[in-house]
């Protein structure tokens, strides 16, 4: 009787097991209950597999936290799971979740710096991009660049000075959690990395001296055009200007110049008004660059398009009338500015 009895007994526990083992087998090959567009997880830094596999309860990834941490100690993954936000797609098995915890490919955000952006509308965007940390403080945003001197970009721990058009105009991928300080200084190194590599590569006729000047001119094409087919003839016209030692004369320095000044409308006496911005007043470049600037822009600095034109104006859809002369110059501002054909 008594081995009849052991026998039921080992019986029912080989069963016991046997369901178990099915269900656990279940469990770690079944689909997760995840919504039809899949689902995104924060594992926090110093999160342990306990508190891992709550969160992922919590946010009803996993209907069993329990099998879910057997299952990772089973496999040796309970000590690799690593922190970040992840993706996790439909029909994810919790050992696909497990592969997906350990991979560290973490959810990648973005943010485009727009071609001829300004410092202060770039740390507006970092201000309201909703996956970037806020460490920079908030009085950056509105105060003036020049009063803040060298201030910024030391307080970033990059070499000293004027913080406009020193971040490359491009799109940026990064993790959640990105300091607004760290994408900074990733943009500044893109910009010192692409800037050397162009000026490396530029046309033996270029009236730039340096590659401080290149980014200068770049922002100052940038604001002039976007067109980019217009940017090399652009870049044209203002290296003929300077090897015949004429001003500039463009419109947006003269914006930047007026700071809050500038209302949407250049007149007379804003021309005529002398800031160290101001190209109509002085010969040469301004003092720094006066907008973020792209690759493209860059590159059409350093390789000025060869022709005759020094002047150019805007036909109001974007693209722009080119003249040789001071005459023809004149007729086209009265064609497209004043509206009278002659």
């Amino acid at each position: 009787m008594i081995f009849k009895l052991l026998r039921i007994l080992l019986l029912t526990l080989l069963t016991a097991a046997a369901f178990l083992t099915f269900q656990f087998l279940h469990f770690a090959t079944q689909p997760l209950p995840l919504p039809s567009d899949g689902a995104t997880v924060e594992i926090r830094p110093g999160s342990g597999l306990t508190t891992i596999a709550n969160t992922l309860h919590q946010q009803e990834i996993i209907d069993e936290p329990l099998a879910f941490r057997l299952l990772a100690k089973l496999l040796g993954e309970a000590g690799q799971l690593q922190a970040g936000e992840f993706f996790i797609p439909p029909e994810t098995t919790p050992i696909a979740l497990l592969q997906i915890l350990t991979s560290g490919r973490v959810v990648q955000h973005q943010l485009t710096i727009i071609e001829g952006w300004n410092f202060r509308q770039l740390l507006n965007a970092l201000a309201e991009h909703p996956a970037i940390t806020q460490t920079l403080p908030p009085e950056w945003r509105t105060a003036p660049l020049e009063e803040m001197g060298d201030e910024i970009l030391v307080a970033l721990k990059l070499p000293p000075g004027h913080p406009e058009g020193r971040f490359l105009a491009d799109t940026y991928h990064f993790p959640r959690g990105t300091s607004d300080a760290d994408f900074l200084r990733r943009a500044y190194r893109e910009m010192e990395r692409l800037l050397a590599a162009e000026w490396e590569k530029r046309d033996p006729q270029t009236r730039l001296q340096n590659p401080e000047e290149a980014l200068i001119l770049a922002s100052i094409i940038e604001k002039e055009t976007g067109r980019g087919e217009e940017r090399t003839r652009i870049a044209g016209v203002f290296n003929r200007r300077m090897q015949r030692n004429m001003r500039l004369q463009t419109d947006p320095t003269v914006i930047y110049g007026m700071g809050d000044r500038y209302q949407g409308r250049i007149r007379r006496a804003d021309l005529q008004r002398d800031t160290p911005y101001n190209t109509y007043t002085r010969h040469g470049l301004p003092i720094t660059p006066i907008a973020m600037p792209g690759p493209a822009a860059i590159r059409a600095a350093l390789h000025p398009e060869p022709g005759n034109s020094l002047y150019f104006v805007s036909r109001g859809d974007g693209s722009h009338h080119f003249s040789a002369t001071l005459e023809e110059h004149n007729r086209a501002v009265r064609k497209y500015i004043l509206g009278t054909r002659l």
